[in-house]
């Protein structure tokens, strides 16, 4: 059963530093129960000590805004269909679909990079292979890699995090499924929220939970984020230095419902552009999905059915497959085409 004996208004903030000491036993203690504790109570928290610098951020920013501001004819000369099987590109405003309904944003979409010789490339994996770079805007491909490599690199230590809370050894998650993780990168642009004009709320995102193990995100200043808690739906506005974390379906999978991915949406009321960087880290595209082992089972799959109705310890099967069955459905069009 999920903890409602607080009321939630506000996001826990969790130092993540001590995660990249493996020397300090207690600080990793203590950063585990905050986290057990953030994962059982909403499943978002912000970190900080995470080692994505300032200034890589600054940079990314400034890049993905300079490629925003082209013609939406130049953004499609790196279409998505033109990414394949590797399902990288741009996409346009209204170009991507939650629940069936278009959100209002566009975006890009990257992830590891792969070279045309790679094993799983040759193999024709879906979502694996080489990102797509603007040339009108150099400088992206450098601020992209740069800050995918940081977060990355934390995404590995607060797994090991997440491993301690469940009473599992720190490197449980890097042996059985992310020593060579599904990495996925997008860098979405939200204009403000036109007025609707069909009774229906316009969102930037709607209602939805990410699919993997963790997801770390930057916001730019102007927020936007809101995530359902047990008391309703709450603002997750930006605070300087940190990225919002939150869990998504296979950790819910594997902890047996112990830990679970959370709802939620976007929607730009600031009146001015914004944008987003959500890194997805996820198990291997191979990993066969079983539950952790007993002693870190602790739920029995929830007291309450998921927003969705989707029962996810029903699944059985890889990741791949999961994400594949997901991802078909944001881009219809295109999943028939290369999936």
């Amino acid at each position: 059963m999920r903890q409602t004996a607080k009321s939630i208004s506000t996001l826990p903030v969790i130092d993540m530093a001590p995660l990249f000491r493996r020397e300090d036993t207690a600080g990793r203690a203590g950063v585990a129960k905050e986290i057990e504790a953030a994962c059982r109570a909403s499943g978002f928290f912000y970190v900080t000590g995470h080692s994505v610098g300032d200034q890589t951020l600054t940079d990314l920013d400034a890049a993905s805004r300079r490629f925003f501001a082209l013609p939406e004819e130049t953004k499609l000369r790196i279409p998505m269909s033109q990414g394949g099987r590797a399902w990288r590109g741009f996409f346009p405003l209204g170009g991507e679909l939650t629940s069936g309904r278009p959100d209002g944003k566009e975006g890009l979409y990257f992830g590891s990079e792969l070279p045309a010789d790679h094993p799983r490339v040759t193999a024709g994996w879906p979502l694996h292979g080489a990102n797509l770079w603007p040339a009108e805007v150099p400088e992206l491909r450098p601020a992209v890699e740069t800050y995918m490599a940081a977060t990355v690199r934390a995404a590995h230590h607060l797994i090991e995090g997440v491993a301690l809370s469940l009473g599992l050894a720190a490197d449980y998650f890097n042996r059985h499924y992310t020593a060579d993780p599904t990495v996925l990168f997008r860098i979405f642009h939200y204009p403000p929220t036109p007025p609707s004009d069909d009774g229906e709320e316009n969102w930037g995102v709607g209602e939805h939970s990410d699919y993997g193990l963790l997801t770390l995100l930057a916001q730019d200043q102007h927020g936007g984020l809101q995530v359902k808690t047990p008391d309703g739906w709450i603002a997750a506005p930006p605070l300087p230095g940190t990225l919002v974390c939150n869990i998504g379906d296979m950790l819910d999978r594997l902890t047996g419902g112990w830990y679970r991915s959370t709802p939620h949406r976007v929607k730009n009321v600031s009146g001015q552009e914004r944008l987003s960087f959500p890194l997805f880290f996820d198990p291997d595209f191979a990993a066969d999905m079983k539950p952790l082992p007993p002693e870190a089972m602790k739920g029995d799959g929830g007291d309450a059915p998921r927003w969705d109705g989707a029962d996810l310890q029903a699944f059985e099967g890889t990741y791949g497959d999961y994400l594949l069955s997901k991802v078909s459905k944001v881009f219809p069009a295109l999943g028939g085409e290369v999936l």
